[in-house]
């Protein structure tokens, strides 16, 4: 699937929810199902800055592909992450790299965080790209 058609799932997925604490038990839910990451990326380095709350990020290249894993301290900030490695995780990091990421507007993510939440939303979505943009230039480097 492509970046968009998996936010337009999302999109769809939120639509079908009117009030905003039911959309947060979903993106409660949905933190709660985000696999472990491992320890040894529970370090200073892997904070993204940024983030009221402590959130760890890793990403990994396979086969020209993108991998996060992510973990968070708080159960909200935790299923924001895995909405957003949902979207972009598996996809090349061109894919990431020109993605729009529509779907915090659409499913009205944005405007119902506190400021610092919005915040630490922005910093994810940019260290996730810059994660990509890293393992492409080193792939780039590699491939030369």
């Amino acid at each position: 699937m492509t970046i968009d058609q998996i936010q337009d799932e999302i999109i769809e997925e939120f639509s079908e929810v009117d009030d905003w604490m039911d959309r947060y038990a979903m993106i409660i839910d949905l933190g709660n199902s985000l696999p472990p990451i491992d320890n040894a990326y529970k370090t200073p380095q892997h904070l993204i800055e940024g983030c009221q709350s402590r959130v760890w990020l890793n990403a990994e290249e396979h086969d020209g592909h993108v991998f996060y894993t992510a973990d968070s301290d708080a159960i909200i900030v935790k299923g924001i992450i895995s909405l957003l490695i949902k979207v972009l995780n598996g996809h090349t990091p061109d894919e990431i790299l020109g993605s729009d990421l529509y779907f915090i507007d659409r499913i009205g993510l944005a405007e119902n965080l506190s400021p610092t939440r919005s915040n630490g939303l922005l910093a994810m979505v940019k260290q996730m790209r810059l994660y990509a943009l890293a393992l492409k230039a080193r792939h780039d480097l590699e491939n030369k």
